[in-house]
């Protein structure tokens, strides 16, 4: 239990430099990931072993993204009346984030294994885990790949699109959330419950989007 209270120490103070500290890189989840990094290399502790120990807290994980669902009901009388909108947008996005990211992987000459396991980096990690059997990557990389594109697109997506001047709560939600997932939905949610309702949407989008591609090419691919 030592890796679990390591974990939620190092997330607690995440959340305490981020109100300190007004950077986008003060994020809670990227200052957590850093701290439990450091702390597995410098005890040498394997990352099956720390996996293993924080069960508890994976376990928290499913249910954590069920309750995003929370803003959806609330606001459902206006994200119905955008649902053309935020369905394109959410496609879109997720299905150009795929793209990016294999073209992006074979420029690179990155490895088989990398190649396969981004595939599934714009879905949330509870996805990537369940198609790792069906694209052939390592549960372990395509989880962390998946983790990694949601702090990258939660650090970046929000400046880009303010440099871009677009300001509309739902048009921001939807495009960090198709890409960006729950990290990204969670940052969506500091700018105001119809952003991060949009970001759950385009979250969900990108879990099915990213589905059906692993599906199709897969059975093409048999």
């Amino acid at each position: 239990m030592i890796w679990v209270m390591v974990t939620l120490l190092a997330f607690a103070a995440g959340v305490l430099t981020q109100l300190r500290v007004r950077s986008p890189l003060a994020n809670p989840t990227l200052i957590g990931t850093l701290l439990v990094a450091s702390a597995l290399l410098l005890t040498r502790v394997p990352y099956d072993t720390y996996l293993h120990d924080v069960q508890p807290l994976s376990a928290l994980l499913t249910p954590a993204v069920v309750a995003l669902a929370v803003p959806l009901y609330r606001l459902r009388a206006l994200l119905a009346r955008q649902w053309r909108a935020l369905l394109i947008g959410g496609l879109t996005g997720t299905t150009l984030g795929v793209t990016v990211d294999t073209l992006l992987a074979r420029a690179l000459h990155l490895s088989p294994d990398a190649q396969r396991a981004l595939h599934t980096a714009p879905a949330t990690s509870p996805v990537a885990l369940q198609l790792a059997p069906f694209t052939h990557a390592p549960p372990a990389l395509a989880a962390t790949l998946a983790v990694l594109s949601g702090l990258i697109g939660a650090l970046i997506l929000p400046a880009l699109l303010t440099a871009l001047r677009v300001r509309h709560p739902l048009a921001r939600g939807i495009a960090i959330g198709s890409v960006s997932h729950g990290v990204g939905t969670a940052r969506a949610r500091e700018e105001g419950e119809q952003a991060g309702a949009a970001a759950s949407i385009g979250m969900g989008l990108a879990a099915l989007t990213v589905t059906l591609i692993v599906a199709v090419v897969g059975g093409s691919g048999q």
